[in-house]
């Protein structure tokens, strides 16, 4: 059975988050997706804090939707973020990415690049993380915008990782249709949903069709040019509004 899922969300568990669980839920539900990977900041977050955050996605999930806890692990320099889910204890913040890659490991959690392109993360790559990565973010919805990373696809060809689209979503602004597909054999939950990771069985979705698809590869130039008008428009409206005060 296939699955849709929204990859890559924050709530309100996040300190840059705004919405409730619940809102999230019957949000993306009606959106046609059945799963929500939420990958809340690890500031703030504790042991304690896990635990109580893991119960609030068990009542915000439905028969209509699974909300599966996720948290996503960002360096000391606050440059390389990656996004993490399974039976990972709290590890804490600010850990050097090597580190709390072999954490994740070690608790047989998942864990995702996240968004690469961003503040130039790329060039941190070590490639010792390969090994410990499942995937990486070649479309991210909050950094690329409209049209996919420039950066990942030089990390997927190296890493051989899983390409991960995600939409890193803190607001309205970064809906886009985006997701991933999982084949998952058994009923939806956070076992089997782990198991098609582990499995390697998904798939990246834009527009609902494959990356590779024909269509959506003659629809990225578009994309590309349009994704470079949004900026630029975005860069005149904060110009004439002048510096915040």
């Amino acid at each position: 059975m296939e699955v849709f899922a929204a990859c890559h969300v924050h709530s309100q568990w996040s300190y840059d988050g705004s919405w409730s669980l619940d809102a999230l839920s019957a949000r993306f539900s009606l959106r046609g997706y059945r799963l929500l990977m939420m990958t809340e900041h690890d500031r703030g977050f504790t042991a304690d804090r896990l635990k109580q955050y893991r119960e609030a996605c068990s009542q915000a999930s439905s028969n209509k939707i699974l909300v599966m806890p996720g948290i996503e692990y960002s360096d000391a320099t606050n440059r390389v973020h990656v996004l993490v889910w399974g039976p990972v204890p709290f590890l804490g913040e600010g850990l050097p990415t090597s580190e709390m890659l072999e954490a994740v490991h070690a608790a047989n959690g998942l864990a995702v690049l996240a968004h690469p392109s961003r503040r130039e993360a790329w060039k941190s790559f070590e490639p010792s993380w390969a090994d410990r990565l499942l995937g990486i973010e070649v479309w991210n919805r909050k950094y690329d915008g409209w049209a996919p990373s420039q950066t990942a696809p030089a990390l997927l060809g190296s890493t051989g990782a899983i390409p991960f689209v995600g939409l890193d979503f803190h607001t309205e602004r970064q809906s886009f249709p985006l997701g991933m597909a999982l084949d998952v054999h058994e009923d939806v939950s956070e076992e089997t949903v782990l198991d098609s990771l582990r499995s390697r069985r998904c798939y990246a979705r834009a527009f609902r069709l494959p990356l590779s698809q024909i269509k959506v590869r003659r629809a990225l130039p578009v994309l590309n040019v349009a994704e470079r008008s949004r900026r630029m428009g975005a860069s005149i409206a904060r110009y004439w509004r002048g510096p915040k005060k």
